[in-house]
């Protein structure tokens, strides 16, 4: 148990902590909206000093009991939802749409901004990727001793907040499943946060080579200190508890990640389920069902 603190303490050590970041927190409902397939209550809540995340969330029309939840976290709460928050059209991106998927399922499904729209007012298109590494710069000017996924798990952790504090949703029943960047906040989230209980993953990169990990909205220069002391994300999942684990790959993971999960210690079936569809970054709707098919089996 011991040696599991430590190496947790070590992974928080490195991700560091922001400095003069007090705030009140605080969820403010903008309004609620119904669309054919779910209930939508639509948030502000507070994520910072002076900041705040547009924050989704999903209901099943029909409510009978406590609802199991997933975080879903993104870019965007549009591109999981499926449909736009403001103007309810529909985004025509079924295989992104990872919430809509999963409300279908009869789960809460909540999802915000990710911090590249909420940490710097910033005069360009929401979709101009320049956001990210403006947005990292300014955090770590502010705050040297954090990182750009420190951030990200912060605003993720709020979500898992919200969820817990709703009375309709069942707190021993919360997930987190995430694509892409989205991948990456659900690992980081979902290991580190006592309150989620499994964790789907889609095409993220496990592996440290294999995508944008040195990037500075994510580890930046750091991640050469966390190589050099041969931390990976296996020992991440471990001190994690090895929770359900749901890895899809697709391009920026392959079997190489199967490798890390049995190094994690992964062995029994009914721990995690890998998925490698080999088809591209974005995953086809077969390979998600697949992967919500063996959440369900974890609540």
């Amino acid at each position: 148990m011991n040696e599991t603190n430590d190496a947790a303490q070590r992974w928080l050590d490195r991700i560091g902590k922001p400095n003069h970041y007090d705030y009140k927190p605080y969820l403010r409902l903008i309004r609620k909206f119904e669309t054919a397939e779910f209930d939508g209550e639509l948030y502000e809540q507070a994520n910072g000093p002076g900041t705040v995340q547009r924050t989704l969330l999903m209901l099943p029309k029909t409510i009978k009991e406590k609802l199991p939840a997933v975080v879903v976290p993104f870019y965007y709460p549009d591109r999981m939802a499926g449909y736009n928050p403001d103007t309810l059209e529909p985004t025509n991106e079924p295989n992104l749409a990872m919430a809509l998927q999963l409300v279908r399922r009869g789960y809460a499904a909540v999802t915000a901004e990710a911090y590249h729209l909420t940490y710097r007012s910033l005069e360009l298109e929401r979709q101009d990727f320049s956001r990210w590494r403006l947005s990292a710069d300014a955090l770590l000017r502010d705050h040297p001793e954090w990182t750009g996924i420190g951030k990200l798990i912060a605003d993720t952790r709020l979500l898992v907040d919200l969820l817990c504090s709703d009375p309709r949703v069942d707190n021993e029943r919360i997930g987190i499943a995430g694509h892409s960047l989205g991948g990456k906040m659900a690992l980081y989230t979902g290991s580190l946060d006592r309150r989620i209980k499994a964790i789907l993953g889609s095409d993220f990169g496990l592996e440290w080579d294999r995508t944008n990990w040195s990037e500075p909205w994510y580890w930046g220069d750091k991640l050469d200190k966390l190589k050099a002391a041969d931390m990976d994300h296996a020992e991440l999942l471990r001190i994690g508890g090895l929770k359900p684990f749901v890895l899809i790959a697709g391009l920026y993971d392959d079997e190489g990640a199967l490798d890390v999960l049995k190094r994690a210690g992964y062995s029994d079936a009914s721990q995690y389920l890998f998925i490698n569809h080999a088809t591209g970054h974005h995953p086809p709707l077969e390979a998600l069902e697949q992967g919500y098919d063996f959440l369900q089996t974890c609540f």
